[in-house]
């Protein structure tokens, strides 16, 4: 033991072990069958769960069966009537009981999840049982006001959840406690890797008297999973890799099922010259190394200021010199174990390749066991395989830049877009750098803070849907439409011999509109429709009027509400004046709808607000609802002047540049709703309108790169089709309903929610109070 005199020498830290006495008894000699239906199950098939730090078994766990998936779905849809019919109050008590025992098993959920996923146990005692309990209690709340906050909506009824390793009972409070608020029942499957946190929350849900069956908790590996998304449940939520999460996309395609997907990340952590140095170091060890890099939205990407960015390695070198990596039950360990040799491997094959391709490793040296110590890679280029791909682990990638708009291009310089942080003294440029950085959230001079009130969730390949917050409980509730269409696909377009380029038949009227101008067709061809010819779009029509969206999307969100909503009065206005000209097209009460919505959205374009959240002291944190830039909307085939108008307006409304595909069998009133566009000081290219094969249009627009969200209006084969080309690039595809397209519910909050994507900015104000640090809450 050392002298007082000695650790005054060397300041080091002496051993200060968690005791795990507790956890160990509970898993002596634990073999884990499933908990269906508020009870245990005989234990089957058993493979083991192990400790990182030791590789010692810690239990051993059942692999789930497809049957046992069935038997779970089965209880979980027994019990989602009777828990939907609960008053929202006696839901709401259910919740709090369950926060409530979980802040009593603190301590022994914090040492089960050091034990079986290794990471220090600061930040499971800090910041993940802390979160966890924070959101049953947050979302109790919302269980309490569902009626009152969501008018119109009801619960989905049974969701399947799948949760990663990384952090195993948050995971499972991010998505149980908002589908119970909402009155669903729920199938969980933890990771294969770190079951025990959830299979302690199984017993929990016994203990605080939660009715049999609405909490559901099915071990196994990915085959579990994948029975799970096969299963008759009415929703999905993955949180996993891009992979996966795309092939569960895949599967779902087609089925009307509701989708939220929280998937990988390379997130950007942008260092602008005037920033606090120290504080942004400090803001990296928080990130990617305190959490051995295990989180999708670690700050992995340093992208540093070239003018500043020797004396950032030079603070960053000597602040990773100093973490102390060990055991993870020990108060003093800054660094735990990865969570299995696999990753690891992963994770220097990963760094491998980094340093093949030219980059210069500093630190990231491998230890005995699962350990790696914090390291990053300097020096990569946007070539570098580095760059862009998920590592995974406490490795960083250092790139500099020399002007803002370099540092916003690289931080763009992904096919993800789940999170960033930016680090700037300077307010206008910390927040103009967060509007122009593609991703679900951004944090402004700190890193890695959540909350239950603040959604969360990511943009492009980092997934859809939210969690967290208002935007979140909306994501496991359905809204009301009253449907009353019955939807066919149209037969294929019958092609008018003769009808190419410069025949004399062809209705002048009758063009593409494309950028703001009416052209005919690449391939000059025409089909007959009742009224005269319509031009037949092609696939290369698509990409013209994709490229004439990109170009004036950016534009047209940057306009704003305000000026927005002036040039959709006019155009309104001048629908009114063509009125008659429409109505003969169509019939007087579908012009009298189109006209009216037109009005209704240019009045809503200045007013879908978003909000300010409650969260830690010292944060405003903004839920900011922004346009996604290109979207491609399939129109309904009957009501084709206001199915179309009902549809494009609350895109273009939000912000977005359209490609709609109209009516195909009675496209004519859209010709003259084109020239009417032309009078009225709408953008070139913020409204594109194609007419043709609808299925195969569809089809295009969906597997095209630059199209950020599809809304689809069609039968079902059609519906599949669209939404497997949508998983190229993991776009969003809503399935719109089958509505009476003159009906008051067919416009509104439903159509403008769908418009937009969730930003969640944090941005720290004033001087904190004291306790108000930490991570967590």
């Amino acid at each position: 033991m050392s002298s007082v005199s000695e650790i005054m020498e060397h300041l080091d830290y002496g051993p200060s072990s968690e005791d795990a006495g507790a956890v160990r008894d509970w898993l002596s000699g634990r073999a884990f069958g499933h908990f269906i239906g508020g009870a245990w199950t005989a234990p089957g098939a058993l493979f083991d769960t192990r400790d990182p730090f030791t590789g010692q078994v810690l239990a051993q766990i059942t692999q789930g069966t497809a049957d046992d998936v069935a038997a779970a779905v089965k209880a979980a849809r027994k019990a989602a009537k009777g828990w939907a019919a609960l008053p929202g109050h006696a839901r709401a008590r259910h919740l709090y009981a369950l926060a409530r025992h979980i802040q009593k098993r603190e301590r022994f959920l914090s040492v089960l999840e050091v034990l079986d996923n290794g990471k220090p146990i600061r930040e499971a005692r800090d910041i993940d049982i802390p979160l966890a309990a924070r959101h049953f209690y947050h979302h109790a709340g919302w269980a309490e006001l569902r009626d009152t906050a969501f008018p119109g909506h009801a619960p989905l009824g049974v969701v399947g959840a799948i949760i990663p390793w990384n952090f195993p009972l948050l995971m499972l409070a991010w998505k149980i406690a908002p589908a119970l608020a909402a009155g669903n029942a729920v199938v969980l499957k933890p990771a294969e890797y770190t079951p025990l946190t959830a299979l302690a929350f199984a017993e929990i849900c016994a203990e605080a008297g939660l009715p049999p069956g609405v909490v559901n908790i099915v071990t196994g590996d990915g085959a579990t999973g994948a029975a799970l998304v096969g299963a008759d449940v009415d929703k999905i939520a993955f949180t996993g890799s891009t992979e996966v999460g795309r092939q569960i996309a895949e599967t779902l395609a087609g089925t009307g099922r509701a989708l939220t997907l929280e998937l990988g990340g390379k997130s950007p952590f942008v260092v602008m010259p005037d920033a606090d140095l120290d504080a942004a170091v400090e803001g990296v060890v928080d990130s990617i190394w305190f959490n051995q890099g295990q989180v999708c939205c670690a700050g992995s990407r340093l992208l540093v200021a070239e003018s500043i960015a020797e004396r950032f390695e030079t603070l960053l070198r000597a602040r990773m010199g100093r973490l102390r990596v060990g055991p993870p039950l020990d108060k003093s360990t800054d660094i735990g174990a990865i969570v299995d040799p696999v990753q690891k491997d992963r994770i220097l094959m990963l760094c491998r390749a980094g340093v093949d391709a030219g980059a210069e490793m500093i630190g990231g040296a491998p230890g005995e066991g699962c350990f790696i110590a914090p390291g990053y890679l300097r020096g990569v280029t946007p070539a570098n395989p580095a760059f862009g791909t998920e590592i995974f682990g406490p490795i960083a990638t250092l790139t500099t830049f020399r002007t803002a708009d370099e540092a916003v291009e690289l931080a763009n310089n992904t096919r993800y877009g789940l999170a960033a942080s930016v680090w700037s003294e300077s307010a206008a440029v910390a927040t103009d750098l967060a509007a122009r950085i593609r991703a679900g959230v951004v944090w402004i001079n700190a890193a890695n803070l959540f909350d239950a009130a603040a959604p969360f969730g990511g943009m492009r390949e980092s997934g859809f849907g939210r969690e967290g917050g208002f935007a979140g409980m909306q994501d496991y509730l359905t809204v009301s439409l009253r449907k009353t269409e019955k939807i066919s696909t149209p037969a294929a377009p019958v092609v008018v011999p003769g009808a190419g380029q410069g025949a004399a038949s062809i209705d002048r009227t009758a063009k593409l509109y494309i950028g703001g101008a009416q052209k005919r067709p690449d391939s000059g061809q025409m089909y007959a429709v009742p009224g005269g010819l319509a031009p037949l779009a092609g696939r290369k029509d698509v990409r013209n009027a994709v490229e004439a969206a990109a170009k004036t999307a950016p534009k047209w969100a940057a306009m704003g509400g305000h000026a927005r909503a002036q040039v959709l009065y006019f155009l309104a206005e001048n629908m009114a004046q063509r009125r008659d000209a429409l109505a003969a097209r169509t019939s007087g009460a579908e012009a009298d709808v189109a006209i009216a919505r037109v009005f209704h959205y240019a009045a809503w374009a200045d007013k879908y607000d978003g909000r300010n959240v409650q969260t830690r002291p010292g944060h405003l944190v903004n839920v900011i609802p922004e346009p996604f830039g290109v979207m491609g909307v399939i129109c309904p085939n009957t009501a084709p002047l206001a199915g179309l108008v009902s549809l494009v307006l609350p895109a273009i409304a939000m912000g977005n540049a359209v490609v709609a595909v109209a009516a195909q069998d009675d496209p004519m009133a859209l010709f003259d709703l084109a020239q009417i566009m032309d009078t009225s000081d709408l953008p070139g290219g913020a409204v594109n309108i194609l007419t043709g094969p609808r299925e195969d249009l569809a089809v295009a627009l969906a597997a095209h790169d630059e199209v950020a969200a599809l809304w689809y209006h069609g039968a079902a084969d059609g519906l599949r089709s669209a939404e497997r080309a949508a998983c190229g690039n993991l776009k969003p595809v809503w399935p719109v309903p089958a509505l009476r397209w003159s009906d008051p519910d067919t416009q509104g909050e439903p159509f403008l929610r769908r418009a937009v994507q969730i930003k969640t900015v944090w941005l720290p104000y004033g001087t904190l109070p004291a306790g108000a640090g930490g991570a967590a809450y």
